[in-house]
């Protein structure tokens, strides 16, 4: 049963029925509804301000989980980064020095990508500048690794060579200690015992008995082994590689022969006093790169710190430049 509604009619001071026709029934209940729809809607703007809906958690959850693994990885970057600074700089300072390398040029291993935008596909997102910014600094890293990788690989082949040069370089005395009576005449501008006359000598003598043993001193390929008509008498030259050359000169006799290959340590003559000579001795040189260097350098598997300094100063005595 439908309620009835009156309302007061102050002129005739009586209760009149209120009749509704039936549009006005409809824009009420049009009204109300209109009405509870934006209620809802005020209601829901306002909650979801306030409080997060399920979807919205999830997301946030997942934003924070994506924020502290690229805290994360920026440190794990920071961390190879470092470490790979310390890589190379061991390599330049250390490995590189050790194998006569010269350094790889900083502008070289900090180069970056050139050419067209690398990242243009990372941008347009949320988060495209932390996107980017990891990317650019991953490609960096691999860049770095990239050129490190083949620096090792350039060290391990002359990291090989090094060791063919060891076993070739002069390192030894080419008279023994006990058949050396001295040194004498040592490198630098002397007067020649023959001509009077001061002269360079580019080697350094060692006074012996003739047909005392003369030892190569290092492995390499006789290049000369003949009678010189320059002063040196009977003499060998040996080709080392790696730039060395040996000179042995005023021997007695010769043990090898033109191409043969010799080994540090191997006998190759006898001490003697063929051309210019003035005694009994053999006169040795080393030459690098085609220039002839310090012979007393050349001793250090025979010497110890003592007996180098020892020979230097006997060397430089003015009273025993006889030999030449």
């Amino acid at each position: 049963m439908a309620k009835v509604k009156y309302r007061y009619n102050p002129e005739t001071l009586a209760y009149d029925r209120v009749i509704t026709t039936r549009r006005e029934n409809i824009i009420k209940w049009g009204i109300m509804f209109v009405a509870s729809i934006v209620i809802s809607v005020a209601y829901y703007a306002i909650y979801s301000h306030i409080y997060d809906t399920p979807k919205e958690r999830v997301l946030t959850n997942k934003l924070t989980s994506l924020k502290f693994n690229y805290q994360m990885l920026s440190q794990d970057l920071d961390h190879i980064d470092q470490t790979l600074s310390d890589i190379q700089k061991r390599d330049d300072n250390i490995y590189r020095t050790v194998l006569e390398s010269d350094p790889i040029p900083s502008s070289q291993r900090m180069a970056g990508y050139g050419g067209v935008n690398r990242y243009e596909q990372l941008e347009g997102y949320i988060n495209s500048d932390m996107m980017i910014e990891i990317t650019k600094r991953t490609d960096k890293i691999l860049k770095q690794l990239d050129i490190q990788s083949r620096s090792y690989d350039e060290l391990i082949v002359k990291a090989k060579n090094k060791e063919q040069m060891a076993i070739c370089r002069p390192a030894i005395q080419p008279i023994s200690n006990k058949e050396l009576r001295h040194a004498a005449s040592g490198y630098g501008m002397r007067l020649h015992p023959i001509y009077k006359t001061y002269k360079f000598h580019e080697g350094l003598d060692f006074a012996a008995p003739t047909g005392a043993d003369i030892y190569a001193t290092g492995d390499g390929k006789v290049i000369k082994a003949e009678y010189s008509g320059g002063g040196y008498g009977k003499m060998v030259l040996v080709d080392h590689g790696f730039g060395y050359q040996t000179l042995y000169a005023h021997m007695n006799s010769i043990g090898v022969v033109l191409g043969s290959e010799v080994k540090r340590g191997q006998v190759i003559g006898t001490v003697g006093n063929t051309g210019d000579s003035t005694g009994p001795h053999l006169h040795y040189e080393v030459h690098k790169n085609g220039r002839h260097v310090n012979p007393i350098d050349y001793f250090y598997n025979d010497l110890s710190p003592d007996e180098y300094v020892r020979l230097v100063e006997q060397s430089q005595k003015n009273d025993i430049f006889e030999k030449w």
